[in-house]
């Protein structure tokens, strides 16, 4: 099969849906497809195309949102390029932009067009307000997700029923809809499978001790993240138990408030902050952690819980529904509703090591479940309902096509 995966977010940036969409990738092609990547040129603004990655850049414009460009809806220079690949299924992973371009293409060529969602857009509409309107722009974002993620597609893929439940119950929509958790290489996260000697090398390079006792958040460091309840819960740890550290690891627009607050919190030497790092060298990081946490309750899935797992850290969590069908409470992580209690379960897991080692096991065989080669096989089934059910009526996007074709 000839997979076109169109998505706004390719690396070299570091995301959680950069990580499904490279697994999905690596996944699709271990089983022999053929899978061709289109998005957008976060370097230059010029088109690119890796032919050994079958990597399609279309160059666009800062979005003033993290590092993300918005391409035009149809880059006329990419149409003939994409056209030569004869695609069997166009894969969207963004509404907008590419994903606007993915749904031209797919009525324009008759190609199924399945899309995942990854984002609960409803959470972010504060990088475009910046706290005005938040009322109606969380209506409009509403309205939006709807139109893509219902009108315009063959087949809709959500991570968790906890985004499923958003589409069924708040937004109403009918159509089916496909519940496919994200897999990942848990394989590059086993101990076994890390250099010790680098791992060793970079806990002191971060001026990390033998003996402390070491929280990790890992990820885009962003307000949606919640990373000040991280901040106020070291505040209170640190005055009883200095040789606790956190670790924050990424990027995002927030970062220097968020060590501004560290700073103003005292925690200057009990919080580090890595910024970005290379995704070759994210596996050593979890292992300078004896566990994961996370205040977010914005998951659609939360990939890093599983990468956490799968390196053999207990995730402590806020209770959200989007991470109870992986973690599961004193099995193989915890979970928190208030600073309160959060503190509470970190001085209880610093006191006994030995909680913390049978949780760690019991994280690992959960990571187990969460590899690419079942993820890949759920995908396929997907796809062969997108190419079963596609439908030949061009739609509104078939009128916009036409349009431009002078038709």
């Amino acid at each position: 099969m000839r997979i076109g995966i169109f998505t706004d977010v390719y690396t070299p940036y570091l995301s959680g849906v950069v990580t499904s969409e490279l697994m999905l990738k690596h996944a699709l092609e271990k089983k022999g497809h053929e899978v061709y990547v289109v998005t957008a040129n976060l370097e230059t603004f010029h088109y690119t195309y890796d032919e050994k990655e079958k990597v399609l850049r279309v160059p666009g414009v800062p979005t003033g949102i993290y590092n993300s460009r918005l391409t035009s809806i149809y880059p006329i220079q990419a149409v003939n390029k994409i056209k030569s690949w004869k695609l069997d299924i166009i894969h969207s992973q963004t509404e907008f932009g590419i994903g606007t371009f993915a749904r031209l293409l797919a009525r324009q060529f008759n190609i199924p067009i399945v899309h995942t969602y990854h984002t609960m857009y409803e959470d972010y509409v504060h990088y475009i307000t910046k706290g005005h309107f938040d009322r109606s722009s969380k209506k409009i974002a509403e309205y939006l997700t709807k139109f893509y993620c219902d009108k315009t597609i063959t087949e809709l893929i959500v991570p968790t029923k906890k985004t499923y439940d958003l589409f069924k119950e708040k937004y109403n929509v009918k159509r089916n809809i496909h519940i496919v958790p994200t897999g990942i290489e848990v394989e590059r996260f086993y101990k076994e499978n890390v250099n010790q000697k680098e791992v060793n090398a970079l806990k002191k390079y971060c001026g990390l001790k033998k003996n402390d006792f070491v929280l990790l958040f890992l990820g885009r460091i962003a307000e949606e993240k919640n990373i000040p309840f991280l901040i106020h819960v070291m505040k209170k740890l640190i005055k009883n138990y200095p040789d606790i550290k956190m670790l924050i690891v990424g990027d995002g627009p927030d970062r220097e408030a968020y060590q501004k607050l560290s700073e103003q919190s005292g925690c200057q030497d009990h919080i580090i902050f890595t910024g970005k790092v290379a995704w070759d060298d994210v596996p050593m990081y979890y292992h300078l952690a004896d566990v994961f946490i996370s205040a977010s309750t914005t998951e659609t899935q939360g990939l890093t819980i599983i990468e956490a797992m799968a390196s053999g850290l207990p995730p402590l969590c806020m209770d959200d529904s989007a991470f109870r069908t992986m973690v599961f409470e004193d099995l193989n992580g915890k979970f928190f509703t208030t600073e309160k209690e959060c503190e509470k379960i970190i001085v209880d897991l610093y006191k006994h090591p030995e909680l913390v080692k049978n949780m760690s096991k019991q994280a690992v065989i959960q990571a187990e479940h969460c590899g690419t080669a079942q993820y890949a096989e759920n995908i396929l089934v997907v796809y062969q309902h997108a190419l079963k059910n596609k439908k030949e009526n061009m739609g509104i996007l078939g009128k916009i096509i036409r349009k431009m074709k002078g038709e």
